[in-house]
């Protein structure tokens, strides 16, 4: 069993995250719970969904598997948008496209060292479609209208995944990917990946620390593509582990001068990327400077790594003739604090590559056509990007004697506090979920939505609102108003049988067992 999962079995202060969000206005939302993009109407777009099907997870297992999907593409693919939906336990992934004949072997999951899969070199041989946010069950990557990542023909979709159950039980879960095509005449600007990333962390015990790398790109740029620094960012998504709480990015000019672009503080699970809309245009800048805090509350200092450690990750899809991957590797060092903060920076390696040779305008035959749509797969014919949410089936029994300590480790800690915001810092709604005393806190607690049953009734499932929050799609307050389900950023429920769990547990009296 992994330390983490260790932790999170043995305690319950078993995770520290934040859900308040706040972001600086200059980078619009267009990522967040998914939606269903529907088939086009007049031959412009569609929409392709694909299933990679169930993954069974055992209680606490955590594995980096790899992914694929082939697309059978005989023609280029224009994509604008694309769609990433789980039912849990998929911590992070990053997806790309490859040649076919890149990485051989069957679609589905399988070991990554088995064909020699490297991230790096899949970029370089095709290029980034997609990074989900850390723990999100559901996010749309929306770029803006006429941009795209081209997708070119007989390619494929291959990711490399980072599954992690906290759960104390076994848990199944279906991943399912759509990706919006447009029309190639309708195509305006190709998107090209663009990455940074702070290596060398070096997280101290039992307090908050920020990590700031100032990256001087203009140089590599303009001698990678042999001509101006004309890069254009569209699309950024940062990434950290369960003991982040903050990232920057800023533009730098010439001077030293900085400009903030782009904040977000705590977690909350939801889908974290932003897009520049109109893009952020970085002509007459020297660079970029970007920053990731963390509130270590563990007695260990934490570095790079996954698990129980941490990463420092920004992906960004630019108006860009290069590829570009900037790094902190080495010699990062503190350089003083700001209030409880710990302030560390560290110099940037800068890698500036010429763009895949296949990443090339739509032709004029392309355009004139009628909208290509490849083939779809057998199980995937009919398949909306979203599956639709059920209400709890109330007749399902709960298996064994219900308990509140059997709800805290199969449903509690890795859905609510882990991946959702009901930890013991800041929780949402005042719930805390994590401390010690939870029987007290369920029973005493005050509902925030407007709503007059209490969060817990003994003996009244029905009567209690964490059970209709958990049982139905659309749970309305008093007024009539729809309230979100739970689990937070989920587009369906829990399952029967986990719902089940906690209506027996409420009928029976909610005693603290």
């Amino acid at each position: 069993m992994h330390a983490l999962a260790r932790t999170a079995a043995a305690s319950l202060v078993a995770v520290s995250l934040s859900c308040r969000t706040s972001e600086n206005p200059a980078a619009t939302e267009t990522t967040g719970a998914a939606e269903s993009t529907g088939q086009p109407d007049d031959g412009s777009r569609a929409t392709l969904v694909h299933t990679y099907g169930l993954t069974t997870l055992a209680a606490f297992e955590e594995t980096e598997p790899c992914v694929q999907w082939t697309l059978h593409n005989e023609e280029p693919l224009y994509v604008n948008a694309v769609t990433l939906v789980n039912d849990g336990g998929f911590h992070h992934s990053n997806w790309l496209t490859v040649p076919e004949d890149k990485f051989t072997g069957e679609d589905g999951f399988f070991r990554c060292s088995d064909r020699g899969y490297s991230e790096l070199d899949a970029a370089l041989s095709g290029t980034v479609v997609f990074a989900q946010s850390t723990q999100s069950r559901s996010e749309v990557q929306q770029l803006p209208p006429g941009v795209v990542i081209k997708i070119p023909p007989r390619h494929k979709i291959i990711a490399g995944v980072h599954l992690l159950n906290l759960a104390s039980v076994a848990i199944e879960t279906e991943l399912r990917m759509a990706l919006d095509i447009i029309h190639p005449r309708d195509v305006e600007v190709l998107v090209a990946p663009f990455r940074l990333t702070y290596y060398d962390l070096d997280i101290p015990p039992e307090r908050r620390s920020r990590f700031t790398g100032t990256c001087k790109i203009r140089g590599p740029y303009v001698g990678a593509v042999g001509g101006e620094f004309d890069l254009k960012l569209y699309h950024v998504l940062p990434h950290t582990h369960y003991l982040g709480d903050f990232f920057r990015l800023e533009t730098l000019d010439a001077e030293g001068n900085s400009e903030v672009v782009f904040e977000k503080t705590g977690f909350n699970a939801d889908a974290g990327g932003r897009a520049f809309d109109p893009p952020l245009d970085l002509r007459g800048r020297e660079g970029l400077r970007f920053s990731c805090g963390f509130d270590n509350w563990r007695d260990v200092s934490i570095g790079w790594g996954i698990g129980d450690q941490e990463m420092c990750v920004m992906l960004g899809l630019a108006d860009s003739r290069a590829i570009m991957d900037v790094s902190v590797l080495v010699n990062s060092k503190p350089t003083g604090v700001e209030g409880d903060v710990l302030l560390n920076e560290g110099p940037c390696q800068v890698l500036a590559f010429p763009e895949n040779g296949s990443q090339t305008e739509p032709t004029e035959e392309e355009k004139a056509a009628p909208l290509y749509v490849p083939p779809g797969d057998p199980g995937d014919v009919d398949l909306e990007p979203l599956k639709q949410c059920v209400d709890a089936d109330a007749t399902v029994p709960s298996k064994g004697a219900p308990s509140l300590q059997g709800i805290y480790g199969a449903i509690f800690a890795p859905g609510c506090v882990f991946s959702s915001c009901h930890d013991a810092k800041q929780p949402a709604a005042g719930l805390d979920l994590q401390s010690p005393g939870l029987h007290e806190r369920l029973l005493a607690h005050k509902v925030a939505a407007r709503v007059d049953v209490p969060l817990v009734a003994p003996g009244d499932a029905e009567g209690s609102w964490l059970y209709r929050i958990v049982s139905r799609c659309d749970p309305t307050d008093s007024e009539g108003q729809v309230v979100r389900h739970m689990p937070y950023n989920a587009p369906t429920l829990l399952t029967d049988g986990a719902v089940a769990l906690i209506r027996a547990w409420i009928n029976a009296g909610a005693e603290n067992n």
